[in-house]
This record gives structure tokens, sequence and C-alpha cells, in this order.
């Protein structure tokens, strides 16, 4: 019997790039320019199959918009942002980026890639979490 292999959408990979890039940023203090330039040259092979330009608006928009973000999901989560897992944060970052200001990615796909990227990225339970938190920012931002 063979195992079925599931193809990775270009946009999935985009944000799946998009929550690594930020996890560094977050991580490192570092330039969202330099990071991304670093992550380029050493995923080179990787980034096949990337939609590189939402990639790059993923990125950049979440970090241009990380303060109104960070304010939109502190109601919502358990703790102080600070104290959440620094891949957890990213990929919350990045979901209610979507939420919030890419109005024409229904609000299932964006909870659903975001569970989906916590399964790559996160501990074994964070897609859990990541799950409640945004089906709770959702109906806020009237996308539900």
């Amino acid at each position: 019997m063979t195992e079925k292999v599931k193809k990775i959408s270009p946009r999935r990979r985009a944000r799946e790039c998009a929550v690594q890039n930020l996890y560094s940023w977050a991580i490192s203090k570092n330039s969202p320019e330099e990071i991304e330039l670093n992550f380029i040259v050493d995923q080179d092979n990787e980034m096949k199959g990337v939609d590189m330009p939402y990639f790059r608006k993923l990125f950049h928009q979440t970090i241009n918009h990380v303060e109104t973000i960070d304010s939109t999901m502190a109601p919502y989560l358990d703790r102080d942002n600070v104290e959440l897992d620094p891949i957890e944060c990213a990929i919350l970052r990045l979901a209610v980026y979507e939420l919030k200001f890419e109005l024409d990615v229904p609000y299932k796909v964006v909870i659903n890639e975001a569970i989906e990227v916590a399964k790559v990225f996160g501990a074994e339970e964070s897609h859990k979490y990541i799950n409640g938190v945004l089906d709770k920012i959702a109906p806020a931002l009237s996308r539900k």
C-alpha cells in the first residue's frame, strides 16, 4: 500500500516561511530585510513552490502592524504575549494579520492554515491553543 503524498500549496508554504521569519525577527531583532535575505539564501532549494509575493507581504506587513496585532489578540490570550512560545506567537501574529487585513481570505482558511502550520512548527498541542484563540478573535473582527 502506498502512502499518498499531500502537495503543499504555494500559499501554505508562504505562511510557513513567514512564520519562520517572524520567529527569527522576534528572537534576533534583526531587520526584516536582513532576516528575509538570510532565509532565502539559506533555504534556496526550499523556496521552490513558495508564493513569494504573498510570503513577503505576510512577513513585512505583519511586522508593520505588530502593535495593532498584539493589542488585538491580547484580550484572547491566557497569558501575556511575551510569555507565549515564540513559535505560537509568530503563528498567531500571522493569522491575526490575515484575519484583520487580508479580508479576501476566508476566516476558516486563515484558522485552518494556522492550525496546520502549528502542527508543523509548534509544540505537540499548540495547534489546539492556536485554534482556540483564533476561534475567539475571528468573531470579534466580524469574520464569522
